[in-house]
């Protein structure tokens, strides 16, 4: 399944100075949520995608995508854990050591990585070989004290990239034992903060990793809800409902009129989604093009 807002050929026409100062100024997003350690295909059997998936495959796609683009950050947005024997077997270390080896850029964390609790969790922790955000949990009276960071900026293509990581309420999702010392803070006040200070920095685009969920029945925070609130996020990568988007949803913000892509891309690592900006200018981004590929 794939979606495409503007056709690929951004550069076409150009002479090759021109294409390569376009491809300078392009930046490329692919990300993932909810993967569940779905290190193979899920099964072929009959089942509603089935065959389909697998972290190879991904590999591949997300190689072959770098050969053709300069600029490009793999990004993840939770539940990387819990969904196959092989977390049951070895506790999420094949999960970190093949993300790793895809080289993702960043994760966040998802409720289902704390199923073998704060201490499980922080044992794993050596084998991720990426910066793992978290913005709205304060971990200083946990095991994971000191193991993650709010936001990370990345430099591409001239420019800087603010990534910061949000996690949903992990009470009564989350037995309070697994999560002992997690303090939750609300996400619209930390997302705030977080543009104000990335902003100060001087990224020229914000993305937020958020497993809050794309869209909540009872009002409750969500990503939809989250773009209304927050000024500033350019890109809302989510996880947490499974939701499968055949393109970014975008939100405009009622008292700003900010816009605010939300994208996510269904669970078990069927999908990949694809996000591209571009930068004209210091203060002008534009979201150029979306896809969707289903790995069959």
């Amino acid at each position: 399944m794939t979606s495409s807002l503007v056709s690929g050929g951004l550069i076409s026409g150009l002479n090759p100075l021109e294409a390569q100062a376009a491809s300078s100024r392009k930046l490329t997003i692919l990300h993932t949520n909810d993967t569940h350690s779905q290190i193979e295909p899920l099964p072929n059997d009959g089942r509603k995608y089935g065959g389909m998936g697998g972290m190879a495959r991904r590999a591949t796609l997300v190689n072959q995508i770098r050969s053709q683009e300069k600029n490009v950050l793999l990004l993840d947005a939770g539940d990387m854990f819990q969904g196959t024997p092989y977390f049951n077997y070895y506790a999420g270390e094949p999960e970190f050591k093949l993300m790793t080896a895809l080289k993702y850029d960043a994760a966040t964390l998802g409720n289902h990585d704390f199923d073998n609790g704060t201490q499980g969790l922080a044992r794993m922790l050596p084998f991720a070989g990426f910066p793992i955000l978290n913005a709205n949990y304060d971990f200083s009276n946990s095991a994971l004290k000191g193991k993650f960071e709010p936001y990370h900026i990345f430099e591409k293509c001239e420019f800087k990239i603010g990534v910061f990581g949000l996690g949903i309420k992990l009470a009564g999702l989350v037995p309070d034992k697994l999560f002992t010392g997690v303090k939750y803070s609300d996400p619209v006040a930390v997302a705030n903060e977080m543009v104000s200070q990335l902003k100060q920095a001087g990224c020229h685009l914000i993305v937020c990793l958020s497993h809050l969920g794309f869209e909540a029945a009872n009002n409750s925070i969500s990503d939809i809800l989250l773009a209304t609130q927050v000024t500033g996020i350019n890109l809302i990568i989510g996880g947490h409902t499974h939701t499968f988007l055949d393109a970014p949803k975008t939100i405009i913000n009622p008292q700003s009129g900010h816009e605010t892509l939300v994208n996510q891309v269904g669970w078990a690592g069927i999908n990949l989604g694809r996000i591209d900006f571009t930068f004209s200018g210091k203060e002008n981004v534009k979201h150029s093009k979306s896809e969707v590929y289903t790995l069959n």
